[in-house]
C-alpha cells in the first residue's frame, strides 16, 4: 500500500492576497552624512566668497575702502565705481570719489571682446568641424597616425606659440588689429577636433550611406546632415571658445597697443595702472571686473547642464 508523502494542499485567503509591503526605514542623518554636508557647504561657500568679495568692494566708496576693509559688508555703500567704468562720471567727480580722474572708453572695450569672441569662435567651430569629419569618416592614408599626431598639440604650452604668432602677425601687419589678435585662434585647436571627432564617430554610418546612395556628395552630406545632427555639442563647443577668448589675456596684450583694438582684460590692467594719489580704485576696478564676467557668468549658468551633457557623451573624463 502506497503512503501518499505530498504535503497537504492550502489554500490562499484574501488576507494573503493582500498582503501589504512596509515601507523602508528611513535613512538616518548621522555624523557621517552631517560631516559631508558641512563640508559641501564648505566649499560652496569658499567658491562663492570672492565673487561675494567683488561685489561688496564694487558697491564700497573708494575713499573709505581701506577704513572699512575688516567689514564684510559694503562699506559706504555706493554706486561710483560703476558710474566711474560706465563714464557716467566726470573727471573731477572720479577724482573726489577716490578714481584716477581718466576717462576709460568701457563701451568701446566691451564691442572689441564682442567682436574678437565672436570672430574665433564662428571661424574655429566652422574649421574644427570640417577636420573632425575628415578624421571620422573619410578614409585616407595614415589618418588615424596624423590624427594621433595633431592630437599630440594639447601637450604644447600655448606661452611657446606667442611669439612665432606676433613675428607672423607683425609681418602681416595685423599689429593692434582686433583682426591680429582674433587671427592666430581662427582655424582650429586640438581639443576642438578632438571633441567633434567624438560626437561624429557616434553618428549611424547607415543615415550617411542613405544620403550617399540618393546622390548627396560628401560636402552635402556634412552641411545638411552631419552639421544639423550635431548641433547639441557644437553648441556646447561654441560656448567653451566663446568663455575662453572672452577671458584671454597676454596674447591680446601683446598684439594691442591702443583703444582701437584694446579688448576688455587689457583694459582692466590698463584701468588699475592709472593709480590715483590714494591708491588704486579697486572700487571702480571691481566694478569693471564684475560686469565684464558677468556675461560669461550667466551664459555658463544658462547652457551649464548641455554642456556637462555633451562633454560626458563625447567620453572626456
Amino acid at each position: 500500500m502506497a503512503i501518499d508523502t505530498a504535503p497537504p494542499a492550502t489554500t490562499v485567503g484574501p488576507a494573503d492576497q493582500a498582503r501589504t509591503v512596509e515601507p523602508p526605514e528611513p535613512r538616518r542623518f548621522g555624523l557621517g552624512r552631517a560631516l559631508a554636508w558641512a563640508f559641501m557647504i564648505l566649499i560652496i561657500l569658499a567658491s562663492l566668497f570672492p565673487f561675494y568679495w567683488m561685489l561688496r568692494t564694487a558697491l564700497s566708496s573708494n575713499n573709505a575702502l581701506y577704513a572699512g576693509s575688516d567689514n564684510l559688508l559694503p562699506v559706504q555703500p555706493s554706486l561710483g565705481g560703476f558710474e566711474r567704468v560706465l563714464g557716467m562720471q566726470t573727471g573731477q567727480e572720479a577724482i573726489d570719489a577716490g578714481g584716477a580722474g581718466q576717462p576709460i572708453n568701457f563701451w568701446r572695450y566691451l564691442f572689441n571682446s564682442v567682436v574678437v569672441s565672436t570672430l574665433v569662435t564662428a571661424g574655429q567651430v566652422f574649421f574644427s568641424a570640417m577636420a573632425a569629419y575628415a578624421f571620422a569618416r573619410l578614409q585616407w592614408r595614415h589618418r588615424e597616425k596624423w590624427f594621433a599626431f595633431f592630437l599630440g598639440g594639447l601637450m604644447i604650452p600655448a606661452i611657446f606659440t606667442l611669439l612665432p604668432n606676433f613675428v607672423l602677425i607683425k609681418q602681416l601687419g595685423l599689429v593692434d588689429t582686433l583682426l591680429g589678435i582674433a587671427l592666430p585662434s581662427m582655424l582650429m585647436t586640438p581639443f576642438a577636433v578632438f571633441f567633434l571627432r567624438q560626437f561624429f564617430l557616434g553618428i549611424s554610418r547607415e543615415v550617411e550611406e542613405a544620403a550617399l546612395i540618393d546622390g548627396a556628395s560628401k560636402v552635402r552630406v556634412f552641411f545638411r546632415l552631419i552639421l544639423p545632427m550635431s548641433s547639441a555639442p557644437i553648441a556646447t563647443l561654441a560656448i567653451l571658445t566663446y568663455i575662453s577668448v572672452w577671458n584671454e589675456y597676454f596674447w591680446a596684450l601683446m598684439v594691442s597697443y591702443t583703444d582701437r583694438s584694446r579688448v576688455l582684460t587689457v583694459a582692466l590692467g590698463v584701468f588699475k595702472s592709472q593709480t590715483p594719489q590714494t591708491g588704486p580704485d579697486w572700487s571702480g576696478l571691481m566694478a569693471a571686473t564684475l560686469i565684464a564676467a558677468l556675461p560669461m557668468l550667466l551664459l555658463f549658468m544658462v547652457f551649464a547642464k548641455r554642456i556637462v551633457n555633451s562633454i560626458g557623451f563625447s567620453g572626456i573624463k
